[in-house]
């Protein structure tokens, strides 16, 4: 039987109900039609139809030349316990991943795509704040091929991306999907995670499950422009991820924060805004959270500085509401070191402000 015939077979299908569905074929309209006007229609029909095939073609074509570039680059990263994905940085063996997906081990098992050979890697460093880590592998193979980071600021909602990664240990696996939005501010949470509120996310609808952590999101340039890191949960349906709905690290902060780590083996510059405080969420009298109670106060910190003590119950950030420490942290995740801004709190009772600069996590 043709090979081509078999491959064209189903989108001729999907093709001919999508020209239906648009009203190109005279025979799906319900409005009468002469019969020049339906010669007319099927000519206009015939002729549109090759150039819709070719278009699929096309599309079909680049997503196998994006796989074929990106794929060897996505690898598998084997804890004692906990896998995950991670991608190729340089031709040295760096190799950037989500920080959850080391945990606290330093000694990793890799597998590249389309080999069956472990190989062997040490941690660099791991950023919890960011959900970011660099491992080494100890002996690179000959061939190893570092991705291509892509600039974030170019993504744009309704781009096509594919993700790459280990979805529950199925290897080199890819998922199709589109950029459903950018800019998102987003905090981990449940078993696994390092609890990070991460800025700037993509999200995606292309399909991440456990084990993608740490693998490549793609767009047709064969560019990697963010590292999967989480899927959103139906608080609905438990522990359950909400289908389609998943976010990576744009791909500049993940380069910002692995050249630091391979630069000098620790994050130097986070250009994270941080109060300088350790706090706890309090609740009112109905049980509903009501501010973040300031536990301890770093000396020299920004709290510090702008005369905030223990004791203290922040309830505003600039015009931002506080009720959680979670909500504290997505609002200074918004915010630059050295920005200033006002923070309002309570203090026995009565509620006052302070002017801040925001120092650095």
């Amino acid at each position: 039987m043709d090979a081509r015939r078999l491959r064209t077979r189903r989108p001729v299908v999907a093709v001919l109900a999508l020209l239906c569905c648009l009203g190109l074929l005279s025979a799906c309209s319900s409005s009468p039609f002469s019969s020049s006007s339906r010669e007319e229609g099927d000519s206009t029909t015939q002729a549109a139809l090759p150039r819709t095939l070719r278009a699929v073609d096309d599309l079909q074509d680049g997503y196998l030349k994006v796989i074929k570039n990106v794929l060897p680059s996505v690898v598998q990263i084997q804890g004692r316990r906990d896998l995950g994905s991670g991608v190729v940085y340089d031709d040295q063996g760096h190799i950037v991943t989500n920080a959850h997906v080391v945990g606290d081990e330093k000694t990793f098992r890799v597998t590249t795509a389309g080999s069956e050979k472990e190989l062997t890697a040490q941690l660099v460093s791991s950023y919890p704040q960011q959900d970011l880590a660099v491992v080494k592998l100890q002996d690179p193979p000959d061939g190893l091929k570092a991705a291509k980071f892509g600039d974030s600021s170019k993504v744009e909602v309704g781009q096509i991306v594919l993700a790459m990664g280990s979805p529950l240990g199925l290897s080199s696996s890819v998922t199709q999907g589109i950029v459903s939005a950018t800019g998102r501010t987003v905090t981990e949470g449940g078993d696994g995670t390092t609890g990070a509120t991460i800025a700037n996310m993509v999200q995606t609808s292309a399909a991440i499950n456990p084990g993608n952590s740490g693998g490549a999101l793609v767009n047709l340039d064969s560019e990697v422009i963010g590292v999967p890191t989480l899927a959103a949960v139906d608080p609905d349906v438990g522990d359950s991820a909400a289908q389609g709905i998943g976010f990576a690290i744009p791909a500049s902060t993940v380069r910002n924060i692995a050249d630091q780590i391979i630069e000098d083996g620790r994050v130097t510059d986070s250009g994270r805004a941080a109060l300088g405080i350790t706090g706890r969420t309090v609740v009112n009298d109905d049980y509903q959270a009501a501010g973040v109670a300031v536990v301890e106060v770093q000396e020299g910190g920004a709290a510090d500085e702008a005369g905030l003590e223990p004791g203290d119950i922040i309830t505003r950030l600039g015009d931002t509401e506080i009720t959680t420490i979670t909500s504290l942290s997505e609002a200074l995740a918004a915010e630059k070191p050295g920005d200033e801004t006002t923070v309002t709190y309570t203090r026995d009772g009565d509620q006052k402000k302070a002017d801040v600069t925001l120092g650095e996590q």
